[in-house]
């Protein structure tokens, strides 16, 4: 089991027992910290990709120690001209153990009674048959509102309704192809 997580701007592909240095971090040595930007999960060959981070996955790790990189030597000359510059750099960096990788599954529903499925599924009947009656007066009162309407809502109108033609008419012609439907 795998993880592409992102730890202070960076992106790592990690492992449970994996020891990885890291940008350095803002917690005290021996700290447990938890990253939940997990970009990737890979569970025994079962992928999953988040788009941008996988919801509900978090990469739980210790913090080890703080420590230095090794110097850098930067160093510039022009030739000819008399110019060297030389610098150093040591990037400070963290430590870190992967402990784990998981998701938290979300809890489950309690079972429900068949009495209490009867009474949800009447429930939910009787709100399609409001909603169907209620798009119906809207239907109505939308054919004699339409002149208040914006071209680009009166081609949509069109599109849904399968009139052809539509990105050509005028708001006029919209209106009367609209209501004739």
């Amino acid at each position: 089991m795998y993880a592409i997580v992102d730890i202070a701007g960076q992106q790592f592909k990690v492992a449970k027992d994996q020891k990885v240095y890291v940008h350095r971090l803002d917690v005290k040595t021996g700290t447990k910290v938890s990253f939940d930007q997990v970009l990737l999960l890979d569970d025994g060959g079962k992928v999953t990709i988040g788009a941008p981070a996988i919801a509900n996955a978090s990469v739980e790790a210790k913090v080890v120690k703080h420590l230095k990189d090794d110097k850098v030597i930067v160093f510039k000359k022009k030739r000819r001209k008399g110019y060297r510059v030389k610098n150093g750099h040591r990037q400070s960096l963290t430590e870190i153990v992967i402990e784990s990788i998981g998701t938290s599954a979300k809890k489950k529903a309690a079972p429900v009674a068949k009495a209490e499925k009867e009474v949800v599924k009447s429930k939910t009947a009787a709100k399609k048959q409001t909603a169907k009656a209620a798009s119906k007066k809207s239907a109505a009162k939308s054919s004699t509102d339409l002149s208040s309407k914006t071209v680009a809502e009166l081609k949509s109108m069109a599109k849904d309704a399968g009139v052809t033609g539509y990105t050509s008419l005028k708001k006029a012609e919209l209106i009367a192809a609209l209501s004739a439907k």
